[in-house]
């Protein structure tokens, strides 16, 4: 695997990404760590107590995590 540090900003550019869709309900996403392609991530502000969070991580955040970041196998919340 390649060096965590190098995942970790890739992850960062790609939430980048997705973040101004997220701050514009009125939420965000915090990367926590990156471990052996798993990534950690906190939904905060409406997204953190949303009934969509989870739908929101699985279809949204993860999924743009690996479009960008191919080392990525899996995206959490923490």
């Amino acid at each position: 695997m390649k060096d965590q540090s190098v995942v970790k900003k890739k992850v960062e550019d790609a939430l980048a990404k997705i973040r101004p869709a997220l701050q514009a309900d009125g939420g965000d996403v915090e990367l926590i760590n990156v471990i052996n392609g798993k990534v950690q991530v906190k939904l905060t502000g409406a997204c953190g107590g949303c009934p969509m969070a989870a739908m929101t991580l699985k279809r949204g955040v993860e999924r743009v995590i690996k479009e960008h970041v191919p080392e990525v196998v899996e995206v959490v919340s923490v």
